[in-house]
C-alpha cells in the first residue's frame, strides 16, 4: 500500500516534506495520546474520587438509617427512663429519712447489744451526700460469736425501716486472749472495720446534691 510505503520511507530529518497523509496520521495519533494520558491523569483520579464518595455516602446512610430508628424508639425509650427513675426513688423512699436516721443509729447499736455482742466502738462519721439517696460511714469494732454475729445482722434486717449496710475494709478474726496469744476456746471473734447506711434525701435535697455534684464535676 501507498501509505505503508510512505511511512518507510519517511526522512527524519525533513519532517516538512513528509506526505500530506502521514502528517495527518501522525497528528491524529499525537492528539490520542495525549486525550490518554490526560484520562489516565485526571479523569482516572476522578474516578477514585467518585469511589471514596460513594463508600463514604453509603456509610453516611447507614448513620441516618441507625439515627432514625433511634429517633423513632425516643419517646418509648425515654417513657421507661422516666418509668424506671420513679421505681428508684420509690424504692429510695423505703430508706430511712433524715428524721429517722438519728434514730436508727441507736437501733442498730440497740440490735447489737441484744445480740449479745461487745460493742467496742460505734462511731457514725459525716454523711456523704450523692443524687438521690446519702451515705453515712460507720466505724466500729465488735466482739461476739458467730452465732450472735447472726442475730444481729437478722435484728438489723427486722427493723421498720430498711436498712442497708455495706462492709468497707471490715476483718472478722478469732479475739485473742492477749496480744500475739492463742485464741480462746469460746470461739470469741472480733469484727472490725467501716460500714456504711444510707438514707433517702427529699426533693429539696436532692436538688441541691444534684447541683452541688453538677458543679464538682465541672470544676474537674
Amino acid at each position: 500500500m501507498k501509505f505503508l510505503d510512505d511511512i518507510r520511507n519517511l526522512d527524519r530529518n525533513n519532517v516538512g516534506g513528509w506526505p500530506q497523509s502521514v502528517k495527518i496520521f501522525f497528528t491524529v495519533l499525537v492528539f490520542a495520546v495525549v486525550l490518554l494520558v490526560g484520562w489516565y491523569f485526571f479523569v482516572s483520579g476522578q474516578q477514585d474520587s467518585l469511589t471514596s464518595l460513594a463508600s463514604k455516602e453509603e456509610g453516611l446512610k447507614q448513620e441516618f438509617s441507625t439515627k432514625q430508628a433511634k429517633a423513632v424508639n425516643l419517646e418509648a425509650l425515654q417513657q421507661q427512663l422516666d418509668e424506671m427513675q420513679d421505681m428508684l426513688r420509690q424504692l429510695l423512699r423505703q430508706l430511712p429519712s433524715r428524721t429517722e436516721m438519728p434514730e436508727l443509729l441507736v437501733d442498730i447499736s440497740q440490735t447489737a447489744l441484744s445480740a449479745g455482742l461487745e460493742t467496742e466502738l460505734f462511731q457514725p462519721g459525716p454523711e456523704t451526700p450523692k443524687d438521690f439517696y446519702a451515705e453515712r460511714p460507720i466505724t466500729l469494732r465488735m466482739t461476739g460469736t458467730y452465732h450472735q454475729f447472726g442475730t444481729f445482722i437478722s435484728g438489723v434486717a427486722s427493723l421498720p425501716r430498711v436498712v442497708i449496710l455495706t462492709l468497707h475494709d471490715v476483718s472478722l478474726t478469732p479475739k485473742t486472749a492477749t496480744k500475739g496469744g492463742a485464741a480462746p476456746a469460746d470461739g470469741q471473734l472480733v469484727l472490725q472495720g467501716t460500714v456504711k447506711t444510707y438514707r433517702y434525701l427529699d426533693d429539696e435535697e436532692s436538688a441541691a446534691a444534684i447541683k452541688s455534684n453538677a458543679k464538682a464535676g465541672g470544676q474537674k
